[in-house]
């Protein structure tokens, strides 16, 4: 899976793995929300890696939760969700606005390909000090540079460059820096 080939979502290894983040996430979100020490003692237990300055407002949800890796002082606001059959890595001093998704599971166009199950998925790399605006969609594979800011309500399905304001849907880029 994280080898961007093709697997069984339905695999019991797979299922055991997603339904214990689950709890963990489930756990995570029903937690007082001036209760900062539980809450960054649980995110540290769901994410793969992140630091003492990570805050993600509830809700919050994934798959795997140990497939995202988040730099130096990341902020997420409510209903960030990842589904992380890839690796999802994010810079330092990053902050994601509410209701963003990224998502690294690819299932095919072909209704019979998608009934077995059979699915792939590519990382999605964001850098350093970038500023992803709400109800934004991060699609597989995709890699965004250093410096840029994604306009609200943007869907991202290609690379973006650095130093660059992108919106629209599809993103493509309306300023550079």
């Amino acid at each position: 899976m994280l080898a961007g080939m093709i697997y069984d979502a339905c695999d019991e290894q797979l299922l055991l793995e997603l339904n214990a983040t689950k709890d963990r996430v489930w756990q995570y979100n029903a937690l007082r929300p001036t209760d900062y020490a539980s809450r960054l003692a649980m995110i540290k237990e769901i994410l793969g890696q992140c630091d003492d300055d990570t805050f993600i407002n509830q809700p919050f949800y994934c798959d795997y939760g140990k497939h995202i890796k988040v730099g130096k002082r990341f902020f997420a606001n409510f209903n960030f969700t990842v589904l992380d059959e890839a690796l999802v890595t994010i810079g330092d001093d990053c902050f994601v606005g509410p209701n963003v998704g990224i998502y690294t599971a690819c299932h095919s166009t072909d209704p019979m390909e998608r009934r077995t199950r059979q699915e792939w998925a590519l990382p999605v790399t964001i850098g350093n000090d970038v500023w992803i605006g709400g109800g934004v969609t991060i699609l597989a594979g995709v890699t965004i540079g250093d410096n840029v800011t994604v306009g609200a309500g943007s869907v991202v399905v290609k690379d973006i460059p650095s130093n660059v304001v992108v919106a629209g849907n599809p993103a493509r880029i309306i300023k550079k820096l």
